[in-house]
This record gives structure tokens, sequence and C-alpha cells, in this order.
């Protein structure tokens, strides 16, 4: 089955094919709205053949659909129906989720996005958790105001690398993972890795899409954690089997 995987950023969005290797982009911003994201999808994948799309979605999603207008977008995203605008089946995943389940290896991981805001996502039990920690107060202000893009050009690299090595310590404290996955398209900017956190890619995004469509029956078991632990996104969320 050859799936279209969009990932869809507030700086790019950007897409990969089943059986292709280079990904291919184009820029999103403040007044892209999901016509936009749409009509530009196919025109730049119009060479490209697959019967299936995945879409990294950068906000809160239930049960497939958007759930509030992203940030760092334009607006129209919530109840927009992406079958019917690519007339193929679609599967909407939080971006953060979808990164997360492509870096998955086993046990708890938490998964943190450094990008152009800050995205979260556990994988526990089998099940996709999807957190929205970049509104959540840290110091004066939030999470994503310090450890997102916006608080990396402000502040410096060096201040900036101080308050992501700073979250990921409170977060493990009180999450208490087996693995922690740094990733988005920040995190080559950090100099060293806080302890015991691994990079993850943003490749690993597109992996998360394809894996949303294993098995074409939506049953992926997570092969490192045994055959009938079936990972799944919360509330009514797909399913998936993944194999490393």
């Amino acid at each position: 089955m050859n799936i279209l995987v969009v990932d869809i950023g507030g700086t790019n969005v950007k897409m990969l094919a089943s059986g292709h290797e280079d990904p291919r982009k184009f820029p999103s911003g403040p007044e892209l709205t999901p016509e936009q994201m749409v009509v530009s999808v196919l025109s730049a994948t119009k060479d490209w053949e697959y019967e299936a799309v995945s879409i990294g979605f950068p906000g809160p999603v239930l049960c497939g659909q958007p759930m509030a207008e992203p940030v760092n977008l334009g607006s129209g995203w919530v109840g927009f129906d992406f079958e019917a605008a690519f007339r193929l089946p679609v599967k909407v995943i939080n971006d953060a989720a979808m990164q997360a389940l492509g870096s998955y290896q086993g046990g708890k991981m938490l998964f943190l996005g450094l990008g152009t805001g800050f995205g979260a996502a556990v994988i526990m039990g089998g099940v996709i958790e999807p957190l929205e920690l970049g509104r959540f107060h840290y110091k004066k202000s939030t999470l994503e105001h310090y450890v997102g893009n916006g608080g990396l050009k402000r502040q410096g690299r060096k201040k900036w690398q101080r308050h992501v090595e700073e979250v990921v310590e409170r977060l493990v404290a009180a999450l208490k993972p087996d693995d922690v996955v740094l990733g988005g398209g920040n995190v080559k900017k950090l100099k060293t890795l806080p302890p015991r956190t691994r990079a993850g890619a943003n490749a690993n995004a597109f992996l998360g899409g394809f894996r949303l469509w294993e098995g074409e029956a939506d049953k992926l078991r997570a092969s490192s954690s045994g055959p009938d632990n079936i990972l799944r996104t919360k509330a009514c969320g797909p399913k998936a089997d993944i194999k490393k």
C-alpha cells in the first residue's frame, strides 16, 4: 500500500510517499489554510502515486480531527474534510505523536519535539498519548515561550539550551520514562544532549506516518513489546503495528 505522509510544520509542510527517498516541501506560515495546504500538496506530488494519506497536524487531534486552530498557521482547520479534499482515505494525528510513533523502540517512551513550538507525546502500554505541554506555565510565561523556536531566537542558543535541559529534567522526573527522544528541527542546535536522552530525526515523522497504515487492518503490534501489545492512539485513534 503506497502512503503519502504530510508533516505540517509552522515553517514548512514536508511530504514523502512510499517508495521515494527524498522528501519535498513548501513554506507554510501564519496564512496557510487547509485548502491551500491540500492544493499545494497535490501540486507538489502530482508525479507520485499513493492510495492513502497520513497527516501530522501541529495541534490537538481527537478521532482523526483537529480540535483547535493551530497557533502558527491560518484558520479553517477544525472541521475540515481532509478525505473529501484529497479524495483518498486520510488519517490525521498530532505531529509530535507521529514523530514519536516513528521513533518508538519499546517500553515507556517520552518524545519532546523542539521545533517552531514545543510538541510532546508519550507511548506507554501500547497507547500513544499526545501531550499539549507547550502552553504549560514555566517561569514567567510558557514552555513554548522558552524552548520553542521563538525562545531560541530571543535568548540565544546557550540560554535556550539551559531551558531545554531544565524542562527535560523536570518532565523526566515527573513521567519517569524508560526512553527519552528529542526530535524536531532544532534538536541539532543542542551542543550536547541532556543526560539519558537520544536524538530523533525528522525522517521519523515519515516513518510514523507509514506505520499508521501498516497491515491495512490497523493492527500493528510493537515487536519489542510482545504479540498482544497493540499500539494505538487514545480515544478512538488509529492502531498501528510497529516494525523496527
